[in-house]
């Protein structure tokens, strides 16, 4: 992770084809393009690939993220429960439609822990979204459990996890609804883009609407089609969408080069008494797009990050500090910070965050770093930075 380090040229072809056609819209221009689709095409890769029966493909994660829960109906004062470890465009997602955010502490898989999503759970709350950080994810089985009592939609934001699997299943066709992210950092990249999976028809078709101005997409002229309700510009266009569709079909070789650097780095940080590995639910199978291990105290794992900067070894991050992703930092949400007005109904949802604190978070993220595997190493490469990491982890210990 990311794609980026290895594009060659079967991303260059896919693109050649757009420019050599002209054809830069994904709707439309249908003899220009000499039968060039390649947001359709994506489309159905990913249907095949991520064994979905519907893929929407969209302008970003984070519009998946919205387009998703507006296909769900879910909107004005609703709950979406969120964990406190993600990034920022959950709760950016959520608030668009003017839903609320619940955040929600997470436990050693590093995402929602059932428990507290249970307590969480309120007579607004319409929505659970996981969000599958780092390359693993969360414990799904009890999740749709508690949705299924709660009768509450399952939204799952494997944006940073496309290659894993859970029981056989890949992450994002487990849920309701799922999300993908085929941004610039991500081990699948489009440049820009996302993806909105989901089996079930009504969202799909709600989806493909909504992500297009409420476009029906019946017949062939563009002028003519019905709108059967309001939408937005959430579009990806061909450019984009042919740079991931040459990415997608390479998914299985950059998970399998993953696993590889993966394996080598943790079993010599397993050497290690004081080293714990992030949990990964029973039956799931992680995407190896990071590697995410635990200290004994944040004095230490702060100790240690800063090292691994001054050292060279880059890629690794202790969240606790970062404004990106943990709820620590996030003052523009607390204060409640925007260009336009909030409502006040979401300003009333939202109070709860200028006094909740997320003890059980914090003991799992001060003690955390996440160490990004990258796609370009070699063996040598990588077997030097794991003797780094563990020469460094052993002198701050004594």
């Amino acid at each position: 992770m990311p794609g980026f380090e290895l594009f060659s040229d079967l991303e260059r072809k896919e693109v050649s084809d757009v420019l050599d056609n002209g054809v830069l819209m994904r709707y439309g221009f249908d003899g220009m393009r000499k039968g060039h689709w390649k947001a359709k095409s994506l489309e159905q890769e990913l249907e095949k690939q991520l064994q979905v029966k519907h893929a929407q493909l969209v302008s970003s994660g984070t519009a998946a993220v919205s387009v998703a829960l507006a296909s769900a109906g879910i909107g004005s004062g609703d709950e979406v429960i969120m964990p406190t470890f993600t990034f920022v465009a959950s709760f950016e997602a959520i608030m668009m439609l003017g839903a609320i955010p619940i955040l929600v502490d997470i436990d050693d898989t590093l995402t929602l822990d059932p428990i507290k999503v249970k307590e969480a759970i309120t007579s607004k709350t319409k929505a659970i979204m996981p969000v599958h950080m780092c390359g693993s994810m969360a414990n799904l089985d009890e999740l749709l459990a508690i949705c299924k009592t709660h009768n509450l939609i399952l939204i799952e934001d494997s944006s940073q996890a496309t290659g894993a699997t859970y029981k056989g299943k890949p992450l994002g066709s487990i849920g309701d609804l799922g999300c993908l992210s085929l941004d610039f950092v991500k081990i699948i990249t489009a440049g820009e883009g996302g993806a909105v999976l989901t089996n079930n028809e009504q969202f799909y078709r709600h989806a493909d609407h909504y992500s297009d101005h409420g476009h029906d997409h019946v017949g062939k002229d563009r002028g003519a089609e019905s709108h059967p309700f309001l939408g937005y510009n959430f579009r990806i266009s061909e450019l984009h969408a042919a740079v991931g569709l040459a990415q997608l079909r390479r998914l299985d070789e950059f998970v399998a080069i993953q696993k590889k650097n993966y394996t080598i780095i943790r079993e010599a940080l397993s050497q290690i008494p004081e080293v714990t590995f992030r949990r990964v639910p029973e039956g799931g199978v992680e995407s190896y797009s990071f590697l995410s291990f635990f200290l004994p105290d944040i004095e230490i794992s702060r100790k240690v990050s800063i090292a691994y900067k001054n050292k060279g070894v880059d890629a690794c991050w202790n969240y606790y500090d970062n404004s990106w992703h943990y709820i620590r930092e996030w003052n523009h949400l607390k204060e409640m910070k925007s260009l336009y007005p909030i409502s006040s109904e979401v300003k009333k949802g939202l109070e709860y965050l200028q006094t909740k604190t997320f003890e059980q978070s914090d003991h799992y993220i001060a003690r955390n770093i996440s160490c990004l595997i990258k796609l370009s190493w070699t063996e040598e490469e990588v077997r030097e930075r794991a003797e780094n990491m563990v020469g460094i982890i052993k002198s701050v210990l004594l």
